[in-house]
Protein backbone atom coordinates (compact mmCIF):
# COMPACT_ATOMS: atom_id res chain seq x y z
CA UNK A 1 0.00 0.00 0.00
CA UNK A 2 2.98 2.61 0.37
CA UNK A 3 3.66 2.58 -3.37
CA UNK A 4 -0.27 2.81 -3.86
CA UNK A 5 -0.23 5.79 -1.80
CA UNK A 6 3.40 7.54 -3.24
CA UNK A 7 1.63 7.02 -5.99
CA UNK A 8 -1.38 9.23 -5.66
CA UNK A 9 0.75 11.60 -3.44
CA UNK A 10 2.88 12.26 -6.01
CA UNK A 11 0.31 13.75 -9.40
CA UNK A 12 -1.98 15.30 -6.24
CA UNK A 13 1.41 17.31 -5.17
CA UNK A 14 2.28 18.10 -9.13
CA UNK A 15 -1.42 18.91 -9.55
CA UNK A 16 -1.56 21.62 -6.28
CA UNK A 17 1.32 23.04 -7.46
CA UNK A 18 0.38 23.00 -11.89
CA UNK A 19 -1.94 26.41 -10.61
CA UNK A 20 1.56 28.02 -8.64
CA UNK A 21 3.48 28.41 -11.99
CA UNK A 22 0.58 29.23 -13.86
CA UNK A 23 -0.26 32.21 -11.93
CA UNK A 24 2.86 32.53 -10.32
CA UNK A 25 2.68 36.67 -10.25
CA UNK A 26 -0.99 36.45 -8.47
CA UNK A 27 0.23 33.88 -5.28
CA UNK A 28 2.75 34.71 -2.66
CA UNK A 29 4.16 32.03 -0.83
CA UNK A 30 1.96 33.09 2.39
CA UNK A 31 -1.32 32.01 0.32
CA UNK A 32 -0.19 28.46 -0.02
CA UNK A 33 1.83 25.90 2.36
CA UNK A 34 2.51 22.82 0.37
CA UNK A 35 3.23 20.68 3.48
CA UNK A 36 -0.44 20.96 5.07
CA UNK A 37 -1.37 20.33 1.42
CA UNK A 38 0.21 17.42 1.48
CA UNK A 39 -0.76 16.35 4.67
CA UNK A 40 -4.23 16.89 3.78
CA UNK A 41 -3.64 14.31 0.51
CA UNK A 42 -1.67 11.90 2.81
CA UNK A 43 -4.84 11.85 4.87
CA UNK A 44 -7.11 11.03 2.28
CA UNK A 45 -4.99 8.59 0.73
CA UNK A 46 -5.17 6.85 4.19
CA UNK A 47 -9.08 7.06 4.24
CA UNK A 48 -9.16 5.75 0.78
CA UNK A 49 -6.49 2.71 1.79
CA UNK A 50 -8.69 1.77 4.91
CA UNK A 51 -11.72 1.75 3.07
CA UNK A 52 -9.86 -0.52 0.69
CA UNK A 53 -8.38 -2.84 3.16
CA UNK A 54 -12.37 -3.21 4.62
CA UNK A 55 -13.43 -4.35 1.00
CA UNK A 56 -11.04 -6.87 0.95
CA UNK A 57 -11.82 -8.00 4.26
CA UNK A 58 -15.37 -7.96 3.83
CA UNK A 59 -15.79 -9.18 0.17
CA UNK A 60 -15.41 -12.74 -0.56
CA UNK A 61 -12.50 -14.46 -1.97
CA UNK A 62 -12.77 -15.34 -5.72
CA UNK A 63 -9.97 -17.48 -5.81
CA UNK A 64 -11.61 -21.07 -7.40
CA UNK A 65 -8.90 -23.71 -7.69
CA UNK A 66 -9.84 -26.89 -10.44
CA UNK A 67 -8.21 -30.32 -9.95
CA UNK A 68 -8.58 -32.54 -12.81
CA UNK A 69 -8.06 -35.98 -12.80
CA UNK A 70 -8.36 -39.30 -15.52
CA UNK A 71 -8.01 -42.87 -14.24
CA UNK A 72 -8.04 -45.37 -16.78
CA UNK A 73 -7.91 -49.25 -16.18
CA UNK A 74 -7.34 -52.41 -18.71
CA UNK A 75 -7.75 -55.68 -17.21
CA UNK A 76 -9.04 -59.00 -17.32
CA UNK A 77 -11.59 -61.16 -15.33
CA UNK A 78 -12.06 -64.92 -14.95
CA UNK A 79 -14.45 -67.19 -12.57
CA UNK A 80 -17.98 -67.02 -11.56
CA UNK A 81 -19.49 -67.27 -15.06
CA UNK A 82 -17.80 -64.12 -16.43
CA UNK A 83 -14.59 -63.77 -18.53
CA UNK A 84 -13.87 -60.82 -20.00
CA UNK A 85 -11.35 -57.98 -21.38
CA UNK A 86 -11.93 -54.60 -20.86
CA UNK A 87 -10.63 -51.06 -21.12
CA UNK A 88 -12.34 -48.25 -19.30
CA UNK A 89 -12.01 -44.62 -18.09
CA UNK A 90 -13.05 -42.03 -15.92
CA UNK A 91 -12.68 -37.96 -15.65
CA UNK A 92 -12.92 -36.11 -13.18
CA UNK A 93 -13.30 -32.53 -12.01
CA UNK A 94 -12.11 -31.34 -8.11
CA UNK A 95 -13.57 -26.96 -7.40
CA UNK A 96 -12.74 -25.70 -4.76
CA UNK A 97 -13.82 -22.39 -3.84
CA UNK A 98 -13.49 -20.20 -0.44
CA UNK A 99 -15.75 -17.24 0.44
CA UNK A 100 -13.54 -16.34 3.31
CA UNK A 101 -10.75 -17.72 3.29
CA UNK A 102 -11.54 -20.12 5.86
CA UNK A 103 -14.15 -21.79 4.65
CA UNK A 104 -14.49 -24.22 1.79
CA UNK A 105 -17.10 -25.08 -1.31
CA UNK A 106 -16.15 -28.28 -2.80
CA UNK A 107 -17.85 -29.35 -6.21
CA UNK A 108 -17.14 -33.28 -7.85
CA UNK A 109 -17.34 -33.67 -11.39
CA UNK A 110 -17.53 -37.44 -12.72
CA UNK A 111 -17.08 -38.27 -15.99
CA UNK A 112 -17.26 -42.26 -17.66
CA UNK A 113 -16.61 -44.26 -20.58
CA UNK A 114 -20.24 -45.25 -20.67
CA UNK A 115 -21.30 -49.05 -21.33
CA UNK A 116 -19.92 -50.05 -18.14
CA UNK A 117 -18.08 -53.45 -17.54
CA UNK A 118 -18.00 -56.17 -14.51
CA UNK A 119 -14.29 -54.53 -14.28
CA UNK A 120 -14.87 -50.49 -14.19
CA UNK A 121 -18.82 -50.53 -12.57
CA UNK A 122 -18.15 -54.01 -10.22
CA UNK A 123 -15.19 -53.97 -9.43
CA UNK A 124 -13.19 -50.33 -9.50
CA UNK A 125 -15.56 -48.32 -9.01
CA UNK A 126 -15.69 -45.95 -12.16
CA UNK A 127 -18.50 -43.75 -12.97
CA UNK A 128 -20.37 -45.31 -16.30
CA UNK A 129 -21.94 -42.63 -17.69
CA UNK A 130 -20.93 -40.88 -20.59
CA UNK A 131 -22.30 -37.18 -19.67
CA UNK A 132 -20.76 -35.08 -16.93
CA UNK A 133 -22.35 -35.74 -13.63
CA UNK A 134 -22.28 -33.75 -10.53
CA UNK A 135 -20.79 -36.40 -7.99
CA UNK A 136 -21.27 -34.31 -4.98
CA UNK A 137 -21.27 -30.91 -3.80
CA UNK A 138 -20.52 -29.97 -0.02
CA UNK A 139 -19.18 -26.96 2.10
CA UNK A 140 -17.64 -26.76 5.08
CA UNK A 141 -17.23 -23.53 7.45
CA UNK A 142 -16.15 -22.84 10.92
CA UNK A 143 -18.78 -22.58 13.60
CA UNK A 144 -16.97 -21.34 16.92
CA UNK A 145 -14.06 -23.77 17.55
CA UNK A 146 -15.84 -26.16 15.51
CA UNK A 147 -16.17 -27.30 11.68
CA UNK A 148 -19.75 -27.39 9.82
CA UNK A 149 -20.21 -29.57 6.57
CA UNK A 150 -23.70 -29.42 4.90
CA UNK A 151 -23.33 -31.86 1.36
CA UNK A 152 -24.92 -33.25 -1.57
CA UNK A 153 -24.57 -36.59 -2.48
CA UNK A 154 -22.10 -37.22 0.04
CA UNK A 155 -21.30 -39.30 3.46
CA UNK A 156 -20.27 -38.66 6.70
CA UNK A 157 -17.28 -39.65 6.01
CA UNK A 158 -16.50 -35.54 5.09
CA UNK A 159 -17.05 -34.69 9.11
CA UNK A 160 -16.06 -38.27 10.55
CA UNK A 161 -12.54 -39.30 11.51
CA UNK A 162 -11.27 -42.45 10.84
CA UNK A 163 -8.01 -44.23 10.93
CA UNK A 164 -7.06 -45.80 8.03
CA UNK A 165 -3.86 -45.76 6.29
CA UNK A 166 -4.56 -48.53 3.47
CA UNK A 167 -5.59 -47.13 0.10
CA UNK A 168 -7.78 -49.80 -1.66
CA UNK A 169 -7.00 -51.03 -4.96
CA UNK A 170 -10.58 -52.20 -5.95
CA UNK A 171 -14.05 -51.50 -5.00
CA UNK A 172 -13.91 -54.55 -3.55
CA UNK A 173 -12.37 -53.99 -0.53
CA UNK A 174 -14.96 -52.62 2.42
CA UNK A 175 -14.42 -48.69 2.38
CA UNK A 176 -13.14 -46.97 5.08
CA UNK A 177 -11.32 -50.43 6.36
CA UNK A 178 -14.00 -52.27 6.63
CA UNK A 179 -16.80 -49.52 8.36
CA UNK A 180 -18.22 -48.16 5.31
CA UNK A 181 -21.54 -48.64 7.15
CA UNK A 182 -20.71 -46.49 10.09
CA UNK A 183 -17.59 -44.60 9.05
CA UNK A 184 -19.07 -43.37 5.66
CA UNK A 185 -22.88 -43.70 6.30
CA UNK A 186 -24.91 -41.66 3.20
CA UNK A 187 -23.84 -40.60 0.06
CA UNK A 188 -27.17 -40.18 -1.69
CA UNK A 189 -28.40 -36.93 -0.19
CA UNK A 190 -28.33 -34.21 1.82
CA UNK A 191 -25.67 -34.73 4.93
CA UNK A 192 -25.46 -32.17 7.41
CA UNK A 193 -22.55 -32.70 10.52
CA UNK A 194 -20.23 -30.94 13.08
CA UNK A 195 -16.79 -31.77 14.19
CA UNK A 196 -14.29 -30.85 16.45
CA UNK A 197 -11.08 -31.48 16.72
CA UNK A 198 -8.84 -30.86 20.54
CA UNK A 199 -5.22 -29.90 20.23
CA UNK A 200 -4.63 -33.27 22.63
CA UNK A 201 -4.96 -35.31 19.24
CA UNK A 202 -8.61 -36.31 20.02
CA UNK A 203 -11.80 -35.41 17.78
CA UNK A 204 -15.55 -35.93 17.68
CA UNK A 205 -18.22 -35.73 15.31
CA UNK A 206 -21.83 -35.93 14.99
CA UNK A 207 -24.24 -35.63 11.81
CA UNK A 208 -27.24 -36.71 9.93
CA UNK A 209 -27.90 -38.06 6.28
CA UNK A 210 -30.48 -38.80 3.98
CA UNK A 211 -31.59 -41.42 1.50
CA UNK A 212 -33.51 -38.39 -0.53
CA UNK A 213 -32.72 -34.14 -1.10
CA UNK A 214 -34.49 -34.04 2.37
CA UNK A 215 -33.54 -34.55 5.71
CA UNK A 216 -35.82 -35.87 8.12
CA UNK A 217 -38.07 -36.59 5.46
CA UNK A 218 -40.02 -39.70 4.71
CA UNK A 219 -37.28 -41.16 3.04
CA UNK A 220 -34.48 -42.90 5.00
CA UNK A 221 -32.31 -41.00 7.63
CA UNK A 222 -29.11 -41.99 9.48
CA UNK A 223 -27.95 -40.37 12.69
CA UNK A 224 -24.45 -40.72 13.58
CA UNK A 225 -21.38 -40.01 15.96
CA UNK A 226 -18.14 -40.61 16.13
CA UNK A 227 -14.86 -40.44 18.30
CA UNK A 228 -11.41 -40.56 17.04
CA UNK A 229 -8.22 -40.36 18.65
CA UNK A 230 -4.44 -40.20 16.11
CA UNK A 231 -0.89 -39.40 17.19
CA UNK A 232 2.04 -40.29 15.53
CA UNK A 233 2.64 -43.70 14.70
CA UNK A 234 -1.01 -44.82 15.92
CA UNK A 235 -4.90 -44.25 15.41
CA UNK A 236 -7.67 -45.39 16.18
CA UNK A 237 -11.78 -44.16 15.81
CA UNK A 238 -14.80 -45.46 16.65
CA UNK A 239 -18.73 -44.56 15.07
CA UNK A 240 -22.50 -45.53 15.51
CA UNK A 241 -25.30 -44.98 12.86
CA UNK A 242 -28.53 -45.06 13.48
CA UNK A 243 -30.51 -45.93 10.22
CA UNK A 244 -34.07 -46.39 10.01
CA UNK A 245 -34.01 -47.27 6.26
CA UNK A 246 -36.67 -45.56 5.49
CA UNK A 247 -38.87 -48.16 7.41
CA UNK A 248 -39.79 -49.06 10.54
CA UNK A 249 -37.13 -51.14 11.81
CA UNK A 250 -34.19 -49.25 12.88
CA UNK A 251 -30.20 -51.28 12.03
CA UNK A 252 -27.81 -50.02 14.23
CA UNK A 253 -23.97 -50.14 13.14
CA UNK A 254 -20.92 -49.94 15.32
CA UNK A 255 -17.36 -49.85 13.15
CA UNK A 256 -14.03 -49.63 14.77
CA UNK A 257 -10.39 -49.06 13.22
CA UNK A 258 -7.46 -48.37 13.40
CA UNK A 259 -3.84 -48.03 12.40
CA UNK A 260 -0.08 -48.69 13.80
CA UNK A 261 2.93 -47.54 11.45
CA UNK A 262 5.98 -49.63 12.01
CA UNK A 263 9.74 -48.43 10.35
CA UNK A 264 8.41 -50.45 6.93
CA UNK A 265 5.45 -50.52 6.88
CA UNK A 266 1.68 -49.73 8.05
CA UNK A 267 -1.22 -51.94 9.32
CA UNK A 268 -4.44 -51.07 8.94
CA UNK A 269 -7.63 -53.22 10.44
CA UNK A 270 -11.66 -52.70 10.56
CA UNK A 271 -14.21 -54.16 12.38
CA UNK A 272 -17.52 -53.46 11.97
CA UNK A 273 -21.39 -55.10 13.03
CA UNK A 274 -25.00 -54.20 12.29
CA UNK A 275 -28.34 -55.28 14.22
CA UNK A 276 -31.56 -54.56 12.87
CA UNK A 277 -33.43 -55.79 15.96
CA UNK A 278 -33.63 -59.58 14.18
CA UNK A 279 -29.86 -60.36 13.11
CA UNK A 280 -26.43 -59.56 13.86
CA UNK A 281 -24.04 -59.41 11.18
CA UNK A 282 -20.29 -58.40 11.33
CA UNK A 283 -17.06 -58.21 9.02
CA UNK A 284 -13.43 -57.58 8.93
CA UNK A 285 -10.57 -56.21 6.86
CA UNK A 286 -6.78 -56.37 7.35
CA UNK A 287 -4.23 -54.68 5.33
CA UNK A 288 -0.30 -53.81 5.11
CA UNK A 289 1.33 -51.17 2.60
CA UNK A 290 4.50 -50.97 2.71
CA UNK A 291 5.45 -47.19 1.22
CA UNK A 292 9.15 -47.63 0.33
CA UNK A 293 9.39 -50.96 -1.89
CA UNK A 294 11.75 -49.92 -4.55
CA UNK A 295 10.30 -46.32 -5.93
CA UNK A 296 7.02 -47.15 -5.20
CA UNK A 297 4.33 -48.66 -2.89
CA UNK A 298 2.96 -51.85 -2.25
CA UNK A 299 -0.79 -53.08 -0.38
CA UNK A 300 -1.93 -56.28 0.20
CA UNK A 301 -5.48 -56.96 2.27
CA UNK A 302 -7.91 -59.12 2.86
CA UNK A 303 -11.35 -58.47 3.87
CA UNK A 304 -15.22 -59.92 4.06
CA UNK A 305 -17.01 -59.01 1.13
CA UNK A 306 -19.78 -57.43 3.42
CA UNK A 307 -21.59 -58.24 6.87
CA UNK A 308 -22.72 -61.83 7.78
CA UNK A 309 -24.35 -63.25 9.73
CA UNK A 310 -23.54 -66.43 11.56
CA UNK A 311 -26.00 -68.83 9.58
CA UNK A 312 -24.43 -67.49 6.66
CA UNK A 313 -21.46 -68.41 4.47
CA UNK A 314 -18.56 -65.79 4.73
CA UNK A 315 -16.90 -64.80 1.46
CA UNK A 316 -13.95 -63.23 1.39
CA UNK A 317 -11.36 -60.75 -0.98
CA UNK A 318 -7.59 -60.61 -1.57
CA UNK A 319 -5.95 -57.94 -3.06
CA UNK A 320 -2.31 -56.74 -3.99
CA UNK A 321 -1.18 -54.04 -5.92
CA UNK A 322 2.11 -51.58 -6.60
CA UNK A 323 1.70 -47.86 -7.21
CA UNK A 324 4.19 -46.44 -8.76
CA UNK A 325 4.25 -42.25 -10.22
CA UNK A 326 6.47 -41.87 -13.09
CA UNK A 327 6.19 -38.43 -12.26
CA UNK A 328 4.04 -35.51 -10.31
CA UNK A 329 0.94 -36.35 -12.52
CA UNK A 330 1.24 -40.05 -13.65
CA UNK A 331 1.16 -42.87 -11.57
CA UNK A 332 0.97 -46.47 -12.61
CA UNK A 333 -1.14 -49.25 -10.16
CA UNK A 334 -0.70 -52.94 -11.30
CA UNK A 335 -2.62 -55.62 -9.36
CA UNK A 336 -4.45 -58.62 -8.49
CA UNK A 337 -7.45 -59.79 -6.90
CA UNK A 338 -9.67 -62.51 -5.64
CA UNK A 339 -12.85 -62.39 -4.62
CA UNK A 340 -15.09 -65.56 -3.31
CA UNK A 341 -17.98 -66.30 -4.54
CA UNK A 342 -20.85 -68.77 -2.30
CA UNK A 343 -22.16 -71.13 -5.10
CA UNK A 344 -19.78 -70.56 -7.99
CA UNK A 345 -15.95 -70.00 -8.74
CA UNK A 346 -13.95 -67.52 -7.47
CA UNK A 347 -13.32 -64.74 -9.58
CA UNK A 348 -9.68 -63.89 -10.03
CA UNK A 349 -8.69 -60.96 -12.07
CA UNK A 350 -5.52 -58.63 -13.32
CA UNK A 351 -5.41 -55.06 -13.64
CA UNK A 352 -3.44 -52.32 -14.71
CA UNK A 353 -4.48 -48.41 -13.26
CA UNK A 354 -3.28 -45.32 -14.67
CA UNK A 355 -4.01 -42.42 -13.16
CA UNK A 356 -3.18 -38.71 -14.72
CA UNK A 357 -3.62 -35.41 -12.69
CA UNK A 358 -2.92 -31.91 -12.95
Amino acid sequence: MKLFKSLLVAPASLGLLAPMAATANEVTINDFNAAEEIAVTNSRVDGLEARLNNFEAGSFSETTTASFSVDTVLGAIDGASSETTSLDFQFNIGLSTSFTGEDSLDIAIDNGSGSPSIMSSGIMGFDSGTSLVVDGVTYSFPVGGASMVVGDSTDLSTAFTGACTYSAFTDLTPDDCGTGNSMGAGGKGVTAALGYAFDSGFSLAGGVTSGNKEILGDEADAFGLNAAYSADSYGVAVAYVSDDGGTATDTTYWGLNGYYTFDLASLSAGFETSDDGTTEKSGYFVGLSFPEVGPGTANIAAATTGLFADSETETLVYEASYSYALNDGMTITPGIFIKEVDGADDQTGVAVKTSFSF
